[in-house]
C-alpha cells in the first residue's frame, strides 16, 4: 500500500490539501492512504522547505502551494 504525506503546521492550505488528496484517492478508488504531518522535526527531516508539502513513500512531490486538481492527478498517478 502506498502512503501519502501531507506536510505542514495545520493551517489552511495545509488542511485544503490533505482534504482534495484524500477526495481525489477515494474518486480513483486507489489503495494509498493520507496523514497529515504537523511535527516541525518530521517536517524538517523530510526536506520541506515551504509548506504545504507533500510526499508519497517517502519522497517529496510537491511543495509550497495548494497543488491543483490536475497536479493532484499527476502524481497519484505516478504512485
Amino acid at each position: 500500500m502506498k502512503h501519502i504525506h501531507v506536510y505542514g503546521s495545520g493551517c489552511k492550505n495545509c488542511v485544503v490539501t490533505a482534504e482534495r488528496i484524500q477526495q481525489l484517492v477515494e474518486t480513483m478508488q486507489l489503495d494509498i492512504t493520507v496523514s497529515k504531518v504537523t511535527d516541525l522535526e518530521a517536517i524538517m527531516n523530510a526536506g520541506v522547505v515551504s509548506t504545504p508539502a507533500v510526499g508519497i513513500n517517502g519522497q517529496l512531490v510537491h511543495s509550497g502551494s495548494v497543488p491543483n486538481e490536475d497536479e493532484i492527478r499527476a502524481f497519484l498517478s505516478n504512485a
